[in-house]
């Protein structure tokens, strides 16, 4: 009898991650979904997915998780850092220490997980790393300096991880969703909001990026579909992006110049604001 493949899920209590946790569930995976707030992931637990409480910035804890697995499952065979936030603001507000944390949860927690999982992959002779990155992953935006920062400095390690782990068999990979219904950008305006004081010269742009920067153009379980395509492709992309506007939104800025695409940006923001 075939085991069941085994998929760790970080960001599981909500959004992608949570989808995630659910489609690969059902199509047979054995599922553990790690997050800060388990208390309302217990459907989750009632689905058959191992809940796990998981701050992906907390090492021991990373470890725990990863050690758990291997101590039950004996495996991993996919890895889903869709654990992560944005922080926005003016790059003359943010406080540093801010910033460092959005590397931390965004870049670096992802990055310490996959070192803790790579042996097993390597004895395994097979493995995905599936990191969600953003359109912002290769594309800027004002207030968004920190974000799209980590975003890029994601992909870059993904690129440069794919190139040390493909004779192992193990293909990491990058997904690039743009906006997305979920309970991110309504956290992420909050943020912005409360990192622009009301004195900042910055705030009237904060406001309306605030006001406009609403809803999404796909679901959770949209972009989670492409996630789990991208975990069993016999041979998958080096990246993925969901969504037919994402797409043209990417051509855009690969063939754009940075003049344009920053005149793009400011027309874009004045006709939203005007909407």
């Amino acid at each position: 009898m075939t085991p069941k493949k085994v998929a760790l899920i970080t960001g599981g209590s909500a959004g992608i991650g949570r989808a995630s946790a659910i489609l690969f569930k059902q199509n047979g995976y054995e599922v553990y979904a790690g997050a800060r707030r388990t208390g309302q992931m217990a459907d989750l637990a009632d689905m058959g997915i191992h809940v796990i409480s998981l701050d992906v910035t907390d090492r021991a804890a990373n470890r725990a998780a990863v050690d758990r697995i291997l101590e039950e499952q004996g495996r991993i065979d996919v890895l889903i850092n869709s654990a992560g936030y944005g922080s926005f603001g003016a790059a003359e507000d943010v406080p540093l220490d801010e910033a460092k944390r959005q590397l931390d949860v965004n870049l670096f927690g992802a990055a310490d997980l996959t070192q803790l999982i790579l042996p097993a992959m390597r004895r395994q002779r097979a493995g995905r790393i599936i990191n969600i990155s953003s359109t912002g992953g290769r594309m800027y935006l004002p207030l968004g300096a920190w974000y799209v920062a980590s975003k890029h400095a994601l992909e870059a390690y993904t690129d440069s991880l794919r190139l040390e782990v493909k004779s192992f068999g193990i293909h990491p990979i990058i997904i690039e969703p743009g906006g997305t219904a979920t309970e991110w950008q309504q956290v992420t305006n909050d943020r912005l909001l409360a990192s622009t004081p009301q004195e900042s010269v910055y705030r009237p742009l904060a406001e309306r990026f605030a006001s406009i920067s609403q809803g999404g153009f796909m679901t959770a379980e949209q972009v989670a579909r492409v996630i789990y395509k991208s975990a069993v492709a016999a041979k998958p992309k080096h990246r993925y992006v969901p969504g037919v506007g994402n797409r043209a939104l990417m051509f855009v800025i690969k063939h754009a110049s940075t003049p344009l695409i920053d005149r793009l940006m400011g027309q874009l923001m004045n006709r939203m604001s005007k909407a």
